[in-house]
């Protein structure tokens, strides 16, 4: 089998020679080039044809951003972002992933070496997926990343000036979603196709504790209801999402007449924390049948059990499907397993959800 190749963009020449050794120790990959800016990297693609590249979200002569939009638009392929722990850098790679890159690694503050090691593991499953990656998915989101919303209304303004059906006055039907790679994207596409009174949406993406509150921000400022980093004791209202801390687990547990969120800390779950099998698993526990479930694109397995106890508890549940996913290993595993009532293009899943929504009601 011919090994991957991987061409690294970085300005930092510790970096490279860093990535370089991790990628030299996997059977897989072959490190064909390095760059320290993207002009170089441009010549070194079109010479060196790589399956795979890493790029950091800032450097000199042209910024990754960029340097990834032009990419994508002449030559789409699958890009790993190295980014960096911070407010600025979280932004810059929601931006990224946005554009079409595949995923992210963070690049730690401190003793670089000592922790880029650390995440080896990390890198070398994230850049051998992306050599399978469903690249059309990629281009689409390079391609479609501007989207018109309707007005804003907070959750006061929602209940005094707008008729809500009376269905959506209480809490109790819950949407709950999971997701990995190609997550963020494949949310807000989700979230931008639900009405701002529809039921509370809780969410688990996998994503590093400094930028989910960043990624909850971002969605809130793009789409129609109120989205927030979910905290612990929070109730969940109709027209708002919420969405896991980076650090903690999301439950969702009943308090007398209402649903609340509930954060815990702990071990990973499926090597995450969030998992999304701890958040269905609550769900199914405490909402049952009054809970949609849905799986959307992501690596590996975490939330196909949860999936599937939902649907056991007479939850109906739904994934994306394969053609439509940048990943299809979370959404596939669930479909092993059996739980699975529907398998649904990205454009209507936020479809599927409500009239599923509407199905319990009537029943």
């Amino acid at each position: 089998m011919s090994k991957i190749k991987v061409l690294i963009v970085d300005d930092s020449a510790l970096i490279r020679q860093i990535l370089t050794e991790i990628f030299s120790k996997a059977s897989n990959l072959e490190v064909v080039g390095t760059a320290s800016d993207p002009l170089i990297a441009r010549e070194k693609i079109k010479q060196l044809n790589p399956d795979v590249l890493t790029l950091d979200v800032e450097m000199p002569k042209m910024d990754g951003i960029t340097f990834l939009s032009n990419l994508m638009r002449l030559r789409p392929m699958p890009v790993v972002m190295v980014s960096s722990l911070t407010e600025s850098g979280a932004d810059i790679t929601l931006q990224a992933l946005e554009l079409g890159a595949f995923d992210f690694v963070t690049k730690p503050k401190i003793d670089v070496a000592h922790a880029l090691a650390n995440y080896s593991v990390e890198i070398i499953e994230k850049v051998t997926a992306a050599a399978k990656a469903n690249v059309s998915a990629l281009e689409r989101r390079s391609t479609d990343n501007v989207s018109t919303v309707a007005e804003k209304f907070s959750a006061d303004a929602i209940i005094a000036k707008k008729s809500i059906p009376k269905n959506f006055r209480s809490t109790e039907k819950i949407i709950a979603i999971g997701a990995s790679t190609g997550g963020t994207e494949a949310i807000k596409d989700v979230l931008l196709g639900l009405p701002v009174d529809g039921p509370g949406i809780v969410i688990t993406q996998h994503i590093p504790e400094q930028f989910s509150k960043p990624f909850a921000d971002r969605m809130n400022r793009t789409v129609a209801m109120q989205v927030c980093e979910a905290t612990d004791g929070q109730q969940i209202l109709a027209g708002h999402a919420y969405i896991a801390p980076g650090s903690q687990h999301l439950m969702v547990e009943r308090d007398g007449a209402r649903y609340i969120c509930r954060l815990k800390g702990g071990e990973p779950v499926n090597r995450h924390k969030p998992a999304v099998d701890v958040l269905f698993r609550s769900v199914a526990q405490h909402v049952a049948h009054n809970a949609v479930g849905a799986i959307l694109t992501g690596m590996g397995d975490d939330g196909a059990r949860g999936l599937l106890e939902m649907h056991e508890a007479g939850a109906i549940t739904l994934v994306q499907d394969e053609k439509t996913s940048v990943v299809w290993g979370m959404p596939g595993e669930a479909v092993k397993l059996g739980g699975v009532d529907d398998v649904v293009p990205l454009n209507r899943i936020a479809k599927k959800l409500m009239e599923n929504v509407f199905k319990k009601q009537k029943e």
